[in-house]
């Protein structure tokens, strides 16, 4: 199994603890994702001392207005090492509107490039920003992975473009019925599961911090909403992780 999304670095507990207890539920392999230069240098020594931890580096929307926004020559040479497999999170916000939409578009779109130029896969976070972030992705021609998909208006779009989508824990909520439906039209070899730890706690363990571990329960309840054999839809989403993000 593969957490294709968490942040360890803003973990309550220390990363360490959380790999090897994901590892005891039998997730191996992890996408930690980094959210500003400083966390990203910190996925990148997580990654560092953990096989099957691999990062995705990126200046996440809310960081628009920050002074990391105007230094993506340092994250593209962050993106350089060797355990970088992903751009991102990278998108649009305009629920929570931390940064002016103008500053958030020029910072998705460098972003953007900045993947093609590197052949690199992107990961996206959008939020009440559906068309924005369509118009955005559409001349990009790379890999792209929906994070945390809670935007049914863009399934049609995510389809259409073969487009990676990752559930998170909230598709588990019992009045996610929207989320699940979207997940039973999702071809099996575009699904993805994530935990985004250490937010959206899925049902079974709502309440409390999120960690990789977790991921078991957010796929358990996709194969029962998809109607498949929970053994063959974990490997199905780390298969599609493997090929999402290249990983070994």
């Amino acid at each position: 199994m593969t957490d294709s999304h968490a942040h360890l670095d803003a973990c309550e507990e220390p990363a360490d603890v959380l790999v090897e207890r994901a590892r005891g539920a039998g997730v191996e392999r992890i996408v930690s994702v980094g959210s500003g230069l400083e966390s990203c240098r910190e996925t990148l020594a997580i990654a560092a001392r953990h096989e099957g931890v691999f990062a995705t580096l990126g200046i996440h929307p809310h960081q628009a207005a920050d002074e990391d926004a105007g230094q993506l020559a340092d994250l593209r040479e962050l993106l350089g090492d060797d355990t970088a497999v992903a751009v991102g999170e990278t998108g649009l916000d305009y629920y929570r509107d931390y940064a002016p939409r103008d500053r958030q578009l020029v910072l998705f779109e460098r972003q953007l490039e900045l993947a093609a130029e590197l052949g690199k896969p992107v990961v996206i976070h959008t939020r009440a920003a559906s068309d924005d972030t369509a118009a955005a992705l559409q001349p990009f021609a790379g890999t792209v992975v929906l994070h945390c998909f809670s935007a049914p208006e863009l399934l049609s779009v995510a389809l259409d473009r073969g487009y990676y989508v990752s559930f998170a824990g909230n598709v588990t909520y019992p009045k996610a019925e929207e989320l699940r439906d979207a997940a039973r039209a999702v071809p099996a070899d575009r699904l993805l599961v994530e935990t985004d730890s250490p937010y959206l706690s899925p049902q079974p363990r709502r309440g409390r911090p999120n960690e990789p571990a977790n991921v078991v329960h957010t796929a358990a309840v996709l194969a029962e909403a998809r109607g498949a054999d929970p053994d063959a839809l974990a490997s199905q989403v780390d298969a599609n992780a493997a090929a999402a993000f290249a990983l070994p």
